[in-house]
């Protein structure tokens, strides 16, 4: 008997970008409205990417979103100008500083105050206006706990709360995607993919990411455990000093709350290498708005966080 056939076998990257794919395709039949929530982060970066693959040669049939806490790195909101209009996307900037003007939302006060809490009025407001019934979020499982209760296509009722016991089953990947005038579906695409899936298939890909990733010199100090970046956003105290550190960021968030991690990783290799051998995840070891309590992302999320 002849050896078994191996050229038509499936990597696990091409079986999670054929599940992503389908699931973009699903939604673009499904609903009238949908919009991809666009950071400048790597998750959405591979979220644009297998955006642009679902629909090629046609452009992508939805517009690209940014929540913007004004608080963001600069090397960040320069990739995501650059990159969505390499995609020929239209972007949508919902700006929590709007949010703050308008008396929507107050500013927080206190040594760990950010704008991470305030972007889910903006978000919820963005998605009302602009009459929104589906939005990709790039949240993977294997982020935090909270997260790991979610299903692909996630129910927001008419308040854009989410409720883990309200979920719709997913049996044999089939979506239920009826919602009544003013509810929505938050989609998580990358749902099964893992850390290291997202940088295997950056690697594979050839996606460019912003140079924040790697390892950099940058000032920052040390807060309860996490390097924060000197910056006119945070206030230090006395005791809290600048150094300089060779540092990378594992996630990208508002500046107040999100830490770096100190490494030496300067190319996608060593990032891979790195990341295979840790096992904290990325939110668990740089987000300090995720300790806030045990519940803290799963607090946000009831709201109508990501």
């Amino acid at each position: 008997m002849p050896p078994p056939r191996t050229d038509y076998l499936l990597s696990q990257l091409d079986v999670l970008e054929a599940e992503s794919i389908h699931v973009m395709r699903e939604v673009a039949a499904e609903f009238e409205r949908p919009v991809l929530l666009f950071s400048g982060g790597k998750d959405s970066i591979v979220m644009l990417a297998l955006a642009e693959r679902a629909f090629w040669p046609a452009r992508i049939p939805f517009p690209v979103m940014h929540v913007d806490t004004g608080h963001n790195f600069a090397e960040v909101l320069s990739y995501r100008d650059r990159r969505v209009a390499e995609a020929g996307a239209r972007l949508i900037v919902a700006s929590v500083q709007e949010s703050i003007d308008a008396g929507k939302v107050a500013e927080e006060t206190g040594r760990w105050a950010s704008r991470n809490r305030l972007q889910t009025t903006t978000l919820l407001d963005a998605i009302a206006d602009n009459r929104f019934d589906a939005v990709f979020g790039g949240a993977r499982r294997d982020e935090e706990k909270a997260r790991a209760k979610e299903r692909v296509f996630s129910f927001r009722d008419e308040f854009g709360q989410w409720d883990p016991k309200n979920q719709r089953p997913e049996l044999w990947n089939v979506y239920n995607t009826r919602i009544r005038r003013g509810e929505h579906i938050r989609v998580f695409p990358l749902s099964n993919w893992t850390e290291l899936d997202i940088w295997h298939y950056i690697a594979r890909e050839q996606l460019e990411i912003p140079s924040i990733y790697f390892a950099h010199t940058r000032k920052v100090f040390e807060r309860d455990g996490i390097l924060l970046a000197d910056c006119e956003f945070v206030t230090r105290s006395d005791d809290e000093l600048l150094f300089d550190a060779r540092v990378r960021y594992r996630t990208v968030g508002d500046m107040t709350c999100t830490g770096a991690v100190e490494s030496a990783a300067s190319t996608i290799a060593e990032v891979i290498a790195e990341i295979a051998a840790t096992r904290i995840t990325e939110r668990g070891q740089t987000r300090a708005d995720d300790r806030a309590s045990e519940a803290a992302m799963e607090d946000r999320k009831r709201e109508g966080y990501f």
